[in-house]
């Protein structure tokens, strides 16, 4: 194991989300990291934020992916096909890896606004036919790293000495972060990690440079500065603005697979997603529940 010293991790890009706008499902959505760009994004495919209390997501089913959903404010009911059912409040996450495939549904609890956010992960070829599964990761059990004016709630991966519970295919850090008005700290990033911070609230400086980013940006970080003998984790400085800060930090080992990627099916090949398609249509993925 290396004994060098970590660097710190610099930060490649700034960039905002995009509003979107309603739909028939949604009051309103904005996309963070945007579909279509798998490699640049690698091993994360999407992430959008939603805020609504009606339809919400109904039954639709998924393949070749984990979706990891953290709600920001309100309520979510999420239900599948195979009996799981649950609430999840403010600063919950679950993580469902969809596997081989299932039918879920998201909705507001009780027709109540809910805020949440959804990442989409990659699996690779070996695990994209595995059992599915979730984890529900409820804010209050979640190890907690804190310093002077830092809260670093650690859902995956580490964060100082506070150790994330949720089970990984792909190697992921997830850190829910709070910083009060000029507080800083700094996050161990895996060398062999990518990802990016989400600024939910406030503003700060990231990075070697103290790149600044503000509410609505994601903070794209550059590639880790080591060799292959250099320290297993360089460090992503954070501080924040006069204003506090909020992030969510995710980052991952890349995948370095083909992505072929249709709707909520995401594969290696084309023949994989019309196997996935006539494989929902039979019945390989469960009824859908009509209660």
């Amino acid at each position: 194991m290396s004994t060098q010293t970590p660097t710190a991790r610099r930060v490649a890009a700034v960039t905002d989300r995009r509003i979107a706008g309603p739909d028939a499902q949604v009051d309103n959505k904005a996309l963070v990291l945007e579909p279509g760009k798998p490699a640049r994004h690698d091993p994360f495919l999407l992430l959008a934020e939603d805020w609504f209390s009606t339809v919400g997501f109904d039954w639709h089913p998924h393949r070749g992916q984990e979706t990891v959903t953290l709600v920001l404010e309100g309520r979510a009911e999420h239900r599948d096909n195979r009996g799981g059912h649950g609430v999840l409040g403010p600063g919950d996450a679950q993580w469902m890896t969809a596997g081989r495939g299932l039918f879920h549904a998201e909705k507001a609890y009780r027709g109540e606004p809910v805020h949440l956010l959804q990442l989409w992960i990659n699996l690779p070829a070996a695990h994209k036919m595995d059992e599915p599964r979730y984890q529900d990761l409820r804010a209050d059990a979640m190890p907690v790293r804190r310093e002077a004016g830092v809260e670093v709630r650690v859902f995956s991966g580490r964060s100082g000495d506070a150790v994330g519970p949720a089970a990984n295919v792909v190697p992921v850090t997830m850190a829910d972060a709070t910083l009060a008005p000029g507080a800083a700290y700094a996050q161990e990033v895996p060398a062999d990690q990518n990802g990016f911070a989400y600024v939910i609230a406030g503003s700060g400086r990231f990075g070697a440079d103290r790149t600044p980013a503000a509410a609505g940006q994601a903070v794209h970080l550059a590639p880790a500065d080591t060799g292959a003998d250099g320290p297993a984790y360089d460090v992503l400085d954070i501080e924040a603005g006069d204003d506090g800060l909020r992030i969510v930090l995710w980052t991952g080992r890349p995948v370095r697979e083909p992505v072929a990627h249709y709707g909520p099916f995401v594969m290696n090949t084309r023949r994989e997603l019309e196997q996935a398609v006539a494989d929902m249509q039979s019945g390989a993925f469960g009824e859908i529940p009509t209660t």
